[in-house]
């Protein structure tokens, strides 16, 4: 077995390896293989940022979903918020942080709340103060790089991933829907879920899904995993089994339940309890796996190397150049 080097992980110093490199041959153990280990040390030591934000009318289950994904009280409503806040007459952007740690590793959440969006008589724009925060976080970036004397570690706040809430009409999207995900499809990672999913049966559901995926297609609407950015033949096939299974039909919840001598996350309802993490009742599993597990690396890139870079260039374009900041103009901006 070979890691993404060529070397096996299982070589010791004494061991010979011959390597034919441009006409060159190399005898003997180098240690190129134990970067991932110098890789995996550092993220432990310094951790790192994901920032997620959710996007969906009232009432769908978006905080719930949050605190079931890191299976701890991450929403904003978990932090503090009151259960008579009204819902305000405007889009307003909301956002808290929690360090998590998971096996010496530290991550500092960051849980981006959008309260009053879609839940408006006249909705128009409504997606403007969204797309606003997005731009105004790589702006934070663009400033900081300039900067004559940078920070060794630049504070992250642009968002990694959207996930927007689709309710579970069983009809098709709304244009509302259609019009968010089409304005920030470029400048986010965009990743749609049917919130509260269990109130559709199972042929329900699969319909609701293609009919979604094909009206997302049919306005030129690209989701992540976007097929342009796929790296490679196998990126392309474990990418295109994820985009066959989005939107994701979730349900959440932070209440465990007894099933079966163990206890579950679940929804009770009066036919039984409806298992979160079990991939027969709904694809919340799927959802996790795929945002923490296996591409939360990848969204942080994506971002940072695509939706940021496409803003910095504009920026730089339309700017004729920033200019480098001083330490003194950085202070005097802040007064």
């Amino acid at each position: 077995r070979y890691n993404m080097f060529g070397f096996s992980p299982l070589l010791s110093e004494n061991s010979t390896v011959r390597i034919s490199s441009g006409g060159s041959t190399l005898l003997g153990y180098i240690g190129i293989d134990t970067i991932i280990e110098q890789m995996r040390k550092k993220t432990m030591k310094t951790g790192f940022d994901f920032n997620i934000m959710v996007v969906g009318p009232s009432g769908l289950g978006k905080s719930t979903l949050v605190n079931t994904l890191f299976k701890s009280q991450v929403s904003r409503k978990s932090a503090g918020w009151a259960r008579d806040e009204k819902i305000p007459k405007t889009v307003e952007i909301k956002s808290v942080s929690h360090v998590i740690e998971e096996g010496g590793v530290k991550m500092k959440l960051t849980i981006v709340d959008t309260p009053g969006f879609g839940d408006q008589i006249n909705n128009d724009n409504c997606w403007e103060p969204i797309s606003k925060y997005i731009n105004e976080q790589f702006e934070k970036f663009l400033k900081e790089e300039v900067n004559i004397t940078r920070k060794k570690r630049i504070p992250d706040t642009r968002v990694h991933c959207c996930l927007y809430f689709i309710p579970p009409t069983g009809h098709c999207l709304r244009q509302l829907d259609v019009e968010f995900m089409r304005r920030l499809s470029h400048s986010v990672n965009i990743i749609p879920v049917i919130a509260k999913s269990d109130t559709m049966t199972i042929e329900e559901r699969q319909e609701f899904k293609q009919r979604v995926r094909k009206e997302l297609e049919n306005n030129g609407i690209e989701f992540y995993p976007q097929k342009e950015f796929d790296d490679d033949m196998e990126d392309k096939s474990d990418n295109d089994k994820i985009r066959e299974t989005m939107p994701f039909a979730v349900v959440g919840s932070d209440k465990e339940h007894q099933v079966n001598g163990k206890r579950v996350l679940g929804r009770k309802t009066a036919w039984g309890i409806i298992e979160v993490e079990n991939p027969n009742h709904c694809e919340f599993a799927q959802l996790r796996d795929f945002l923490i597990r296996s591409h939360l690396q990848d969204l942080k890139e994506v971002t940072h190397n695509i939706h940021y870079e496409t803003y910095r260039a504009k920026r730089l374009n339309d700017n004729g150049g920033l200019h480098p900041i001083s330490s003194n103009d950085t202070q005097e901006s802040n007064l």
